[in-house]
């Protein structure tokens, strides 16, 4: 693939529909920088959303690709205390019910079932769905907007109308109305001369993309954050068929005894207290990786914590009505940091809020602009190999 087919239709297209889900994702970080990089071209020296969608996507390349996710997923919880104590009372009940183990065979057997792999797999899969889905889609749009209005030389109302025509009517996550008022923003802003109004149009376009993007992202977001609560009814299924295999009753007894008492039985209750307790121990896990953002000299953001960061001058005191309009929509706290952080980044309006700060923030941020990878890596990348090195 050559670079210029990392902002054509075509290739935007071909990356999309790649199988490999980690060879896509690179391909994915590169093709938004370069989408990025050409409109910064002609908007001026702003982030735009394809540039905060390079680093998002390359942060995403982490879970997708696993790097050594699944082994500190294991050892995270191996080494919980609670965790432990409610391990070693399970084994103790599942000994008293009559399993024919040890007790170093039953840890392992517990550990199996619960399986961190299949966990981080999980997440890692929803990701990869995410970063592919909003790339399909978006970074398609953009690849269309460039080779239709992006070298206009004067604004063409016509041009920027046919342009949105093909975009659905309607609000996220099933219409495009705010792809079509972003992109007239964008539109808008290549011409404006003023340096503030032309800040604020980009920002409004910014955070119409991020509104329609984080609707339409809602499932996988979820699925990636949940990816590690397996029903408790499978986990005990699977757990009593491999601590009691020539002993099935055992499964039917559990039931019938807490239909006529009216409580679990000891196992029951240890297996119940064990698996609430991996559940959201996993979850944590899955929410401190999934909840980090890294930008370039090894700037990390906590998206659970408020944003130590100010507004670009230009930004501070904001004046375009529809631009006021849609930060009250979606930011609490729309002229200050307070009460930034997402504490649940599967909430939507808590996401809105960090992510609508976030663009504001880092809107005239240069270093946004470098390159995601080293030049080595991104040769390797464009002829579709696994590039040596960090990613």
């Amino acid at each position: 693939m050559s670079m210029e087919n990392l902002t054509s239709i075509s290739g935007v297209d071909g990356i999309a529909g790649m199988n490999d889900p980690v060879m896509r994702n690179l391909l994915i970080t590169q093709s938004y920088h370069e989408i990025s990089g050409a409109i910064s071209q002609r908007i001026g020296p702003y982030a735009t959303w394809c540039t905060f969608a390079t680093w998002a996507s390359k942060q995403a390349g982490q879970s997708i690709r696993q790097e050594d996710l699944a082994n500190g997923l294991g050892q995270s919880l191996r080494a919980s205390p609670e965790l432990g104590q409610a391990l070693s009372n399970l084994i103790d009940a599942a000994i008293l019910k009559g399993a024919k183990l040890n007790k170093a065979r039953i840890t392992q057997l517990v550990w199996d079932t619960l399986n961190p792999k299949a966990a981080m797999a999980r997440a890692s899969a929803a990701v990869a769905r995410g970063n592919q889905k909003v790339f399909a889609e978006i970074a398609r749009e953009f690849a269309r907007f460039m080779a239709c209005c992006l070298e206009d030389s004067e604004y063409d109302a016509a041009n920027i109308a046919r342009f949105c025509e093909a975009l659905k009517p309607g609000d996220p996550p099933n219409g495009q109305l705010y792809l079509r008022k972003a992109f007239v923003h964008y539109y808008q802003a290549i011409f404006e001369a003023d340096e503030k109004a032309k800040a604020e149009l980009i920002l409004l376009a910014n955070l119409e993309i991020g509104f329609h993007e984080q609707t339409r992202l809602q499932p996988e977001i979820a699925e990636a954050l949940e990816a590690s609560v397996e029903d408790p009814k499978v986990f005990k299924s699977k757990l009593l068929d491999v601590l009691f295999p020539y002993n099935p009753w055992v499964k039917y007894i559990g039931p019938l005894f807490t239909a006529l008492s009216n409580r679990p039985t000891p196992l029951d209750e240890a297996i119940q207290r064990f698996a609430g307790m991996a559940r959201h121990h996993l979850r944590l896990f899955l929410t401190k990786h999934l909840m980090e953002l890294g930008f370039p000299k090894g700037l990390r953001l906590r998206l659970g914590q408020d944003l130590k960061a100010r507004f670009p001058v230009a930004l501070q005191q904001l004046t375009i009505a529809e631009l006021v309009v849609l930060l009250k929509q979606i930011d609490p706290t729309p002229n200050d940091l307070h009460e930034t952080g997402a504490i649940d980044w599967a909430d939507l309006p808590d996401r809105l809020h960090f992510i609508a700060d976030l663009f504001r923030c880092f809107q005239e941020s240069q270093d946004l602009l470098t390159p995601p990878f080293e030049p080595a890596q991104i040769i390797a990348i464009v002829a579709g190999r696994l590039p040596i090195g960090e990613l």
